[in-house]
């Protein structure tokens, strides 16, 4: 490279820095160190290798840079002012009430594909993103993302890198920056670049070891893992935390912290100067990707009166999505033949991912494929989903619309035991901002939810059962997401059983012989649990003072507490049957007797209100 070339990188960042210790320091917190560590690698990254066109940055040729380590969002809004995407007004905004420069990355600004921050994820859902540009978008666009060293403790980082070796993902480049030195004290391996290389070569990784100062070894690196084929690329930069200000390089105790004395920072670092501007390269014109065909939907039908588990109808209609619509992509935890979503897998292979035993990589691809337009679904046990809870919780941020499916949920599912049955996912999924949860209690509605999934914004979450239940709804009723239904009420109610699920055929049940005895009661199907039909648990609310909730679920977050959200100001007496003790190996029945939420126990409730 010529000297005239170096010293423009040098100087370019050599800006970065000064513009990441101005921007923290004006905010008066945020991590200038970590940004001064990493300023030449994306400096080099942005002048000689990146291809992107910042005036249309939906443009399917665009490379994608993720910024697994957010915390260094100063050096990523500088990188965006030197390219002329933001102003030096806009960079001076950072972390301020308002600003799209947020602590750390968001989608907010239309350069950046997803929210980052929490350490771990920005690999696994580059891979994600690169296994679109592989096997779905057929595009050359390249996926580059910055890492630190310290995130390299991380098991989900571990789980991207052997899923990109075993993928051949080379259109992926991991830059790690290894400044040896994270939040508390020293990383676990330092400066020892070797050890990083000897682990993510036994994963199928290709390494470069350099001087992460040094622009030459960097020019090198990079353009080497743009040319790798079949490969992933792992550039193990060496670097000094703080680079250029002796008051904090490669010291201690400096992390998440304006330096002290920043005008002194910016003179030793060669003072403020006239912007450096990048000009950086847009990509060669591409073809848009394939069209996607979209042919009408025929949903799978199911007699009313058959036993049929919903985790088959969830299956069977999944299939019948993709035949419809060529953007649906299924995404298994290796468990298809469980969530039936190996239906999916026999009929469009081309459009299933296996992710086997890495929930947190299968949810992390479910958010990279949905940045270029894909639709997801990801299933596995709704018990193992609580293992991505940070990657879901992100999602939300990052506004990814996924959908996501937990079969085998509660007690129900029988002599399995404790560890495989979901009994917090509705809680967990009622917290994640703007989420959907949905819990249909027969196959044909489970039909109409999974098809009105796919159109639905923000994390979408299924529940589905085990054990095969009676179809009690015929195949072209229409069920509302943010609705439910009244299958029993009379003017003689002297409560109503709100039931989700496997409950809800528990309920009718004990309505039926409740009947039988004289006592009248009503029962509502709540299969949309968020949103709730605010307006119809009100009117029931109101109409017989006397509510029971049934659910196959912890009491704490779930169907019952839904309920009371939305009735508690009304003052109606609410009965929450919910399963309270830890479970063992039993039948379905006995489960659910044991648990006090089966037909026996909703009579028993409705008694004690007489």
């Amino acid at each position: 490279m010529p000297e005239r070339d170096l010293r423009y990188l040098a100087d370019l960042a050599t800006q970065l820095r000064v513009d990441a210790v101005r921007a923290s320091s004006t905010a008066g917190s945020g991590h200038p160190t970590s940004s001064m560590s990493a300023a030449d690698l994306m400096a080099v990254l942005f002048a000689c290798h990146l291809r992107y066109d910042f005036d249309h940055p939906d443009s399917p040729a665009n490379d994608h840079l993720i910024f697994s380590k957010g915390h260094a969002s100063p050096l990523l809004y500088a990188l965006y002012k030197a390219a002329g995407a933001i102003t030096d007004e806009e960079l001076l905004s950072f972390r301020k009430r308002g600003s799209r420069l947020e602590g750390h990355p968001t989608p907010r600004l239309p350069w950046v594909d997803v929210a980052t921050g929490s350490l771990g994820q920005g690999l696994p859902v580059g891979v994600g993103v690169a296994i679109a540009g592989r096997r779905l978008d057929h595009l050359p666009y390249h996926v580059w993302v910055l890492c630190g060293d310290g995130e390299l403790a991380e098991g989900s980082m571990w789980e991207a890198v052997e899923q990109a070796g075993y993928e051949g993902l080379g259109n992926l480049t991991a830059i790690v920056d290894v400044n040896r030195l994270g939040q508390h004290g020293p990383t676990r391996h330092g400066w020892d670049t070797g050890a990083y290389a000897r682990r993510l070569c036994a994963f199928g990784w290709h390494t470069v070891e350099i001087d992460g100062h040094d622009p030459g070894q960097i020019d090198y690196a990079l353009n080497d893992a743009r040319n790798m084929r079949r490969r992933p690329t792992a550039i193990l930069a060496r670097t000094r935390k703080g680079e250029g200000v002796s008051a904090v390089e490669d010291r201690e105790g400096a992390h998440g912290k304006p330096l002290a004395d920043p005008e002194r920072a910016i003179g030793e670092l060669g003072g403020e100067r006239e912007t450096i501007r990048v000009e950086v390269t847009k990509p060669d014109p591409a073809r848009e990707p394939n069209g996607v065909p979209h042919n009408p939907l025929k949903l799978p039908h199911f007699t009313v009166g058959d036993e049929v588990a919903t985790r088959t109808a969830f299956g069977e209609t999944l299939a019948a999505l993709g035949s419809a619509r060529g953007d649906v992509v299924a995404l298994d935890g290796e468990v298809a033949d469980s969530t039936k979503a190996q239906v999916f897998a026999d009929t469009h292979p081309e459009r299933f991912f296996e992710f086997y035993i890495a929930e947190q990589q299968m949810i992390a691809a479910a958010v990279g494929m949905q940045v270029r337009g894909w639709v997801p679904f990801a299933t596995t046990f709704a018990a193992f989903l609580t293992r991505a809870a940070d990657f879901i919780r992100m999602a939300a941020i990052s506004q990814a619309d996924i959908r996501l499916v937990g079969s085998h949920a509660g007690v129900e599912i029988g002599q399995d035991g404790p560890s495989q049955m979901g009994l917090e996912d509705l809680a967990m999924m009622r917290t994640v901002h703007g989420s959907t949860v949905l819990s249909p209690c027969d196959a044909n509605q489970t039909a109409k939810l999974v098809a009105a999934m796919a159109d639905i914004p923000g994390v979408g979450y299924l529940r589905t059962t085990r054990g095969t239940t009676p179809v009690i709804y015929d195949p072209d009723e229409e069920f509302a997401i943010g609705g439910c239904r009244v299958l029993r009420s009379s003017p003689e109610d002297l409560a109503t059983i709100v039931a989700t699920g496997v409950t809800v055929h528990e309920a009718l049940a004990a309505a039926d012989e409740l009947a039988e005895e004289g006592t009248r009661v009503g029962v509502i199907d709540l299969y949309s649990i968020k949103p709730l039909d605010v307006e119809a648990l009100r009117s029931a609310a109101t109409t017989t003072g006397n509510l029971i909730t049934v659910e196959d679920h912890w009491p704490e977050g779930g169907l019952g507490e839904a309920v009371l959200s939305a009735v508690s100001d009304l003052g109606p007496r609410v009965i929450k049957l919910a399963v309270r003790h830890m479970p063992g190996s039993a039948t379905p029945k006995e489960q659910l007797r044991d648990a006090g939420i089966d037909r026996t126990a909703i009579r028993e409730a409705v008694h004690h209100l007489r």
